[in-house]
Formats: structure tokens, C-alpha cells, sequence
């Protein structure tokens, strides 16, 4: 007896349907999965068999074939486990199948029957609609992460029986979503930061126009601390951008029982991890920390710690917003379209530029500290600040400072009118500006144009170091709600160009 079902897989951060073809026949009895199955759906045949027994069910012996097709489309994981054992299970007892073959069905089960969840079933459930299907029947775990797409139904089990009560009942009740939304809570406020007043203007500078920024300090000056108050100025996800950002979780395994991620993400690895790790790939290919950072913050502490491989691959990411991952058998993209905020000492022993301790590194130790990081990498940063450490009196110092809340007002005030701006382009902030559209958007006024030509010839700033600038000014100028780019603007812009520091 032949029975077709529906499953589901995951290509990239996209689902794909799977149709899972069952065949139970006279024969000796074997049990085979045919169509690029991994080791994960090899193994899923033992997994079911003693699932369906532990359930209280007998397994056919019978000649079992599986197909999963399309059969050149690579299968990974045990999310195929649910959808073969319902399959095998009606072909025994002979159930009416047509209720659930518009549903998409993924699930891990357990040798005891019950059901596990399982990863990417958000970019599944959006394939479920994309192909006008009913809906999906997902492991309880996962319910609320599938009812974030609207217009399908979502059923949820716990234990294989429950899917055989499903088939048997008439109202087995769709999943309702709580209306929990996933985030990370965090009391960070730039309220509580006691001086560094510059850096602050410049970071909310940045999140305006989301800018990649760089900060150079000795340690202890505050860098850190200030990088991680930036999530707390960003403006809220959009819808679009939520569902972006928790197709990129639940892939990766990161999703929580909370459904969507509704703040912008924070990433923050460590200087050892290797470049997959950070730009993504692997067997199966998986998104890396660039792209966990879409939408959000990724931030490299001690960058020139880090591996020169490592930092060389951001300078495509950073650039186009995305990454591909190619390998022989297939290709994967990954939107990793994010802030870059980077922090580093300005020398081997960090107190190069510190007001209160003196530099015990030599000039050569200090350019080939300086030299870790890339010309290419460094023009694709558009504000590079100074750090220092906050003297006493500012430190103790009990008037109140603006707080997280009233920058991202302002913040949000400016990205309304880049949003208008850039209706009809593919981006929607000044630091992704073309040169075309600089010149379109970015217009001077006579004093700006003459302070202008007069910066570039005496700091030699090159073409890109020009379209920095510019961005950067434009940004200034939309946080004062001015058309035209004054020489305010453009003189403060030229205070963030901080290529000076690593040409000395």
C-alpha cells in the first residue's frame, strides 16, 4: 500500500516541502529510506520502529521503502521521523489519511513514542504557506515559533498516539498562540554611564544611521561597557525584520519556546573562534555569527586579537550585506546585514593614549599591533572615537545624563526620515548609500563644500574615506531635521574619520 505524506527541511533559511512516499508490501521483511538521507534519517528507522511498538502498536513485517523527494535535494536531521512512522502506521491500520495530507509534518520522536522538537520550523512554516497548504503538526516545543506565520493551521502533539487521535477525532484543537514574544531582558541604560559624553554622541550618531563604529581605549576606559548599551538605543524590530531574524535562530537551534525574537540581536564571540564560526559554512552549511547579527549588533572585542582570516572575511558582509557559502553539492545564502562595533587598545600594553599611564611598548611593537588590522577593513568603518578613561570629578558627578529611552526617540525620529528617503531603494539607512545616491541625498551648503575640499586635501582621505564622510554628515544632519548638510555637520563628521591614528 502506498501512502504520500508531507515534510519538511531546510535550504539556507528557507523550508522546502518534502513528500514523504511510504510503501508497505509483501516481502522480506526490510525497512529502507531512499531519496539522500544523512546518517540522522538513516538512522531514524530504528527510532521509529521502536517508537510504534513502545506505543502500543505492532510494525509490519513487510517490505517498507521510504522515498523522500525530491530525491536530489540532500535530507538532514530526524525531523522526517514523525511524518514516515504516521505513514507506515496507516498503511497498517488502513486510516484515512486525507485529513492531515495538506499538513507539513516534522518531529523527532523518542523511543517511547513522544515527540521532540526540532530546528528551522519557522522557515518550514512559511514554506507550508508559500505552497497554500493547511498547515503543519509540529512537536508542542514548536507550536508557538509555527503560529508566528499567519493563515495556516497548527497542530501540536506530544506522543505519536496523539497524531492517531488526531485522525480519529473530528475537533482535535489547532494550536492558539499565547502571544509570547522572545527577548532577551536587559537593564542596561546609557543613563547610568558617568561621563564619555563624545563617545555616547557618536554611538547615537551611529544607531541612527547604523554606522560601524571602532573604538580605541586603554583598558578599563569603558568600551565595552558602552558597545553594550547600543541594542538599548536601537529602534524595535519591524515584522518583517522579526520573522528575518527568527528564521536565522531557528535554524541554528537558538530558538526558545517563546516564539519570535522581537529585540535586535547582540552577538558578541570571542577572539578565538575560527572563520566558519564566524562568517558561517560547516557540513551542513550554517549561519555564522555575521548572520546571527543581522538586523542587530555584532561586536569584536580586542579586535586585533582576533585571527587576520577571521577579520579578512567580514570585509564582504560588512559590504554587501549578505554571505554565500558555496560548496560542491549546493550553495547557501544568508542575509547578515548588521552594525559592526569593534574595540580595541591603541598598543600592545594599552596605554598608548591614556591620560593617566605612560606607553611601555616601542614604536615597533605598537605598528605592528596597529598593522593587525587591514587597510580594506578599516575603510569600511565609518566612526572611529577614542575612549579615555573618566576622570574622578565626572565619575562622582550626580547630575543625570540622557538616558537610553530619549536617544532612541531621537534615533527613531531619524530613521523615519531615511525610511522616507529610501522608499523605493533596497535599504533603508544612510551608511548603505550608494555613490549615486550620495550625491543625490547628500547636498552641501557652500560653507560645508569649502570645509570639505579643505579636510580632504590636508588629511589625503581617499574616494571611500569621502563617501564615509558624507554618510556620516548626512546622518548628522537628519539627527538636527536639516536638508542641506552644514559646516557643523561636516566638521563633526570629520572628528569620527579615524584613519589618522593608524597612519601615524
Amino acid at each position: 500500500m502506498l501512502n504520500v505524506l508531507k515534510s519538511g527541511s531546510i535550504s539556507g533559511v528557507d523550508g522546502i516541502v518534502i513528500n514523504v512516499e511510504t510503501d508497505v508490501s509483501r516481502g522480506m521483511p526490510a525497512f529502507s529510506i531512499v531519496g539522500l538521507p544523512d546518517n540522522a534519517v538513516k538512522e531514524s528507522k530504528d527510532r521509529i520502529r521502536t517508537a510504534i511498538i513502545n506505543s502500543g502498536h505492532s510494525f509490519p513485517q513487510k517490505r517498507i521503502t521510504v522515498n523522500l523527494a525530491p530525491a536530489g535535494v540532500k535530507k538532514e536531521g530526524a525531523g522526517f521521523d514523525l511524518s514516515m512512522a504516521v505513514s507506515i502506521m496507516a498503511s497498517i491500520y488502513n486510516m484515512n489519511i486525507k485529513k492531515i495530507k495538506d499538513f507539513i509534518i516534522v518531529g523527532e520522536l523518542a523511543l517511547d513514542g513522544s515527540v521532540r522538537p526540532v530546528k528551522g520550523i519557522l522557515p518550514i512554516a512559511i514554506a507550508a504557506s508559500e505552497h497554500k497548504l493547511k498547515g503543519v503538526i509540529v512537536a508542542e516545543k514548536n507550536g508557538e515559533e509555527a503560529s508566528a506565520v499567519k493563515g495556516i493551521d497548527v497542530f501540536t502533539v506530544s506522543h505519536l498516539n496523539d497524531v492517531v487521535r488526531l485522525l480519529s477525532e473530528d475537533s482535535y484543537p489547532v494550536y492558539i498562540s499565547k502571544g509570547i514574544l522572545q527577548k532577551a531582558s536587559t537593564n542596561l541604560d546609557f543613563g547610568d554611564v558617568k561621563g564619555h559624553e563624545q563617545a555616547k554622541r557618536a554611538l547615537e550618531i551611529a544607531a541612527a544611521g547604523a554606522h560601524n563604529v571602532l573604538m580605541v581605549g586603554s583598558p578599563g576606559s569603558g568600551k565595552t561597557m558602552l558597545a553594550r548599551r547600543i541594542p538599548s538605543i536601537l529602534p524595535p524590530l519591524e515584522d518583517a525584520e522579526k520573522i528575518e531574524t527568527t528564521k536565522l535562530f531557528s535554524v541554528s537551534g537558538l530558538c526558545t519556546e517563546e516564539g519570535l525574537v522581537t529585540e535586535r540581536p547582540f552577538r558578541s564571540p570571542h577572539h578565538t573562534l575560527s572563520d566558519v564560526a564566524l562568517i558561517g559554512g560547516g557540513v551542513p552549511p550554517r549561519p555564522g555569527e555575521v548572520s546571527l547579527a543581522h538586523n542587530g549588533v555584532l561586536f569584536l572585542d580586542e579586535l586585533p586579537e582576533f585571527k587576520r582570516n577571521a577579520l579578512e572575511v567580514l570585509r564582504q558582509p560588512v559590504e554587501d550585506g549578505v554571505v554565500t557559502i558555496s560548496r560542491a553539492m549546493s550553495t547557501a545564502t544568508y542575509p547578515a546585514s548588521f552594525m559592526l562595533i569593534a574595540a580595541m587598545n591603541p598598543c600592545p600594553c594599552g596605554y598608548l593614549l591614556d591620560r593617566k599611564k605612560s606607553c611601555t611598548c616601542n614604536e615597533k611593537d605598537i605598528r605592528r599591533y596597529k598593522n593587525k588590522i587591514s587597510g580594506p577593513l578599516l575603510d569600511r568603518i565609518d566612526i572611529s572615537i577614542v575612549v579615555n578613561s573618566v576622570p574622578y570629578e565626572e565619575l562622582r558627578d550626580k547630575k543625570s545624563t540622557m538616558t537610553s529611552e530619549e536617544m532612541m526617540e531621537r534615533v527613531k525620529k531619524c530613521r523615519n526620515i531615511q525610511k522616507t528617503r529610501f522608499k523605493d531603494k533596497k535599504y533603508l539607512t544612510n551608511s548603505r548609500m550608494e555613490a549615486k545616491d550620495i550625491e543625490l541625498f547628500c547636498i552641501l551648503s557652500k560653507e560645508a563644500d569649502v570645509m570639505l575640499k579643505l579636510g580632504m586635501e590636508k588629511l589625503g582621505i581617499s574616494a571611500r574615506g569621502y563617501s564615509r564622510i558624507m554618510k556620516v554628515a548626512r546622518t548628522i544632519a537628519d539627527l538636527d531635521f536639516s536638508e542641506i548638510i552644514e559646516k557643523q555637520h561636516i566638521a563633526e563628521a570629520f572628528q569620527y574619520y579615524g584613519r589618522s591614528y593608524f597612519e601615524t
